[in-house]
């Protein structure tokens, strides 16, 4: 069934660069918007997870440099009956995560290095398994495809901006067709959060909570992350502000999260959903096994400090600190 809207997807986006297209350039500039639109629909499909990824700058991890974490990832990978993902990690104090890739079997999670520091094993152990969900309820393709072409589309309507004036474009609209061509552009952003359906979010919730065994652990990671999130600049997530609705926790600062067209549900809502779950569901007694590090150290890069995986203050610290 997602195949089926990942395909409608796309033939909405096409057509809508194909009529950027034509405001432009009339005829002429919508058979180029086609050409360009199927040429980015074959690449999204087959590269656009290793894009969103170059551009969050996140680095791939293995069991040799961060064995904790890539442990936890691999435990709950198999607990939830997926093949093993890559792993990443960007360098960033914005405590988030996403996953990407065009399937199970081709598809990669990455969280922040803010997120390792503040959050416990056990709410790492929610976070991962919420992009899990993603992965194996197949969103990630249409996310990262979504991200792609809505970028494109905003690109070309600032390329309106420079050259849909000029009279010898054969533009059918004038000056009204650069008027719309230019509207498109800053809503650009609007339109992926409209297409990525908020649902997909509760999906995961639902089903994250199921893989690590524990909805509170989500919950209290998603009031952690949400927390900090407007406190804390996400410098990539900044420039690539079309990739925002495939983080956990809307990465943008200082934009709400409730209103008509966000990339995500309010997260109060998500939270009292989860532990609502809480309540109708036996809980695990223990956070999902890692694989023993080979390496014995905590298995985070350091980013100029100590990581703490634990419970902080006098509390005992979990496998990670």
């Amino acid at each position: 069934m997602n195949l089926v809207k990942t395909a409608m997807l796309l033939a909405f986006m096409t057509a809508l660069f194909m009529g950027v297209g034509y405001m432009i350039g009339g005829t002429t500039g919508m058979m180029i918007a086609f050409v360009i639109a199927l040429a980015m629909n074959m690449f999204s499909w087959w590269n656009s997870g290793n894009m969103v990824l170059r551009m969050h700058n996140a680095m791939a991890i293995d069991r040799a440099s961060a064995p904790e974490y890539y442990g936890l990832v691999e435990a709950l990978a198999e607990r939830a009956g997926l093949p093993m993902p890559k792993v990443y990690l960007i360098k960033t104090d914005q405590p988030n995560a996403f996953a990407t890739g065009r399937n199970p079997s081709n598809a990669a999670v990455a969280v922040t290095t803010g997120l390792l520091e503040r959050l416990t094993r056990e709410e790492a152990a929610g976070v991962i398994a919420h992009e899990l969900a993603h992965i194996q309820n197949r969103d990630t393709l249409t996310m990262t495809v979504t991200a792609t072409l809505a970028g494109a589309i905003s690109m070309l309507g600032n390329f309106a901006f420079f050259f849909g004036g000029s009279r010898d474009n054969n533009n059918p609209f004038g000056f009204f067709g650069l008027l719309v061509t230019m509207i498109v552009a800053p809503f650009a952003a609007m339109l992926v959060q409209m297409a990525i359906s908020r649902t997909r979010e509760y999906s995961a919730d639902k089903r994250g909570a199921e893989i690590c065994g524990n909805p509170e652990w989500l919950a209290d990671a998603l009031a952690k992350i949400a927390a900090a999130a407007g406190r804390t600049v996400n410098v990539s997530a900044e420039r690539s502000p079309a990739t925002a609705h495939m983080f956990i926790i809307n990465p943008l600062n200082g934009e709400r999260a409730d209103n008509l067209f966000s990339t995500h549900p309010d997260t109060e809502n998500r939270i009292r959903a989860l532990m609502e779950m809480a309540g109708r569901t036996e809980k695990a007694t223990a956070p999902p096994p890692s694989r023993p590090s080979r390496s014995g150290n905590s298995g985070v890069p350091k980013t100029g400090q100590q990581q703490n995986w634990g419970r902080g203050g006098g509390e005992e610290k979990g496998p990670w600190g």
